[in-house]
C-alpha cells in the first residue's frame, strides 16, 4: 500500500490566502500577542514562527517577555494592561509557564473576546455548550487535516489516542458533534493495542515519540498526528513514520502537519474577534 503523507503545510496556505484577503478588507490593523515568561528556546522558537506567519497575512504582531522570576499578580496586571491595546484582537500565553505561576489565573486573565487559544474558563465552557465563538485552534486544525482526505466517517471506527484539555477533549467534543462514535484511549484505558488495532482513524495527541508502531495499526488506517515530543533537540510527533509507511493509507507527520493548520486557525480567530471589533 502507497502511503499518502497529508501537506499540513498546503492546508495552511490556503487558509492563511483567505486570511490574508480579509485582512487587507479591514479598516483596523489587527494586533495579536504572545507572551513569553522565561527563556526557553523552544516556546521562543515557537514565538519567532507565529510573528513570522501573522506578519505574513498583515496581522501586526507583539511579543511580551516577562522574565521567569514574574509573579503571578505582576503577570495578571500585564495581561490585563494588554486587553486594554486599541486593536488588540488576540492575546496568548505561551506554554508551559514556569511552576510558580499559577496558570488558571494567567489564562482567565485575558479577555474573553481576546482568547484566541480558548484556555480561559468562559471560552472553554462556551465551546462545550456548543455556542458560537471562538474554538480551540488545534481541535479544529485536526478536524480540518481529517477532512482533507475525504473519508466518510459514518461507518468507521474512529480512535482519539490522549483525552488533554488542548486537543483529546476538544478534538472528541467537535467528532460527537458530528453524531461520530469515538473511542478515547487514555492512560488507565483497559485493552489499548485492540482498540488502536481495529482504528479505521486514529487522532493521537499523547505526547510519546514515535509511540504508533505499523504493527500496531490496520492496514489502510488514517493516521493524524498531532502529539508533539522533544528529541535530541528537534520536535517529533507520536507516530513512528517509518514505521508505518505501507501500512496506514494516510499519516499526517510531525512536524508539518497538524502544526502549521493550528497556526493558520490561531490566525482566523484572530481575523474573527476583528471582524467582530468592527
Amino acid at each position: 500500500m502507497q502511503t499518502q503523507i497529508i501537506n499540513g503545510n498546503k492546508i495552511k496556505e490556503d487558509i492563511l490566502a483567505q486570511i490574508k484577503s480579509e485582512v487587507e478588507s479591514l479598516p483596523l490593523t489587527p494586533i495579536f500577542c504572545d507572551i513569553l515568561v522565561g527563556s526557553d528556546l523552544v516556546s521562543a522558537s515557537y514565538v519567532r514562527m507565529k510573528a513570522r506567519v501573522a506578519e505574513s497575512v498583515g496581522i501586526k504582531f507583539r511579543t511580551a517577555e516577562f522574565p521567569e522570576s514574574i509573579t503571578t499578580e505582576a503577570l495578571v496586571e500585564e495581561i490585563e494592561n494588554l486587553n486594554r491595546v486599541p486593536h488588540m484582537c488576540g492575546i496568548i500565553v505561551q506554554l508551559p509557564l514556569p511552576s510558580h505561576i499559577n496558570k488558571s489565573m494567567v489564562l482567565d486573565a485575558i479577555a474573553p473576546t481576546l482568547d484566541v487559544d480558548c484556555l480561559g474558563s468562559v471560552n472553554s465552557q462556551r465551546f462545550y455548550d456548543g455556542e458560537d465563538g471562538l474554538k480551540y485552534p488545534t481541535a479544529l486544525a485536526c478536524m480540518k487535516v481529517l477532512e482533507s482526505v475525504n473519508l466518510n466517517l459514518s461507518d468507521k471506527n474512529v480512535v482519539m489516542l490522549g483525552q488533554g484539555i488542548l486537543v483529546g477533549k476538544p478534538v472528541t467534543h467537535l467528532l460527537e458533534e458530528k453524531g461520530l462514535k469515538v473511542m478515547k484511549v487514555a492512560r488507565g484505558t483497559e485493552n489499548k493495542n485492540e482498540i488502536i488495532k481495529s482504528a479505521d482513524v486514529i487522532i493521537s495527541a499523547i505526547g510519546q515519540g514515535k509511540f504508533i508502531k505499523g504493527d500496531m495499526i490496520k492496514e489502510g488506517a488514517v493516521i493524524i498526528d498531532a502529539g508533539t515530543s522533544e528529541e535530541d533537540g528537534g520536535v517529533i510527533g507520536d507516530v513512528d513514520f517509518d514505521s508505518v509507511q505501507g501500512v496506514a493509507s494516510y499519516v499526517s507527520r510531525t512536524p508539518g502537519g497538524v502544526g502549521p493548520v493550528t497556526v493558520a486557525f490561531l490566525l482566523q480567530n484572530v481575523l474573527k474577534v476583528a471582524k467582530g471589533k468592527i
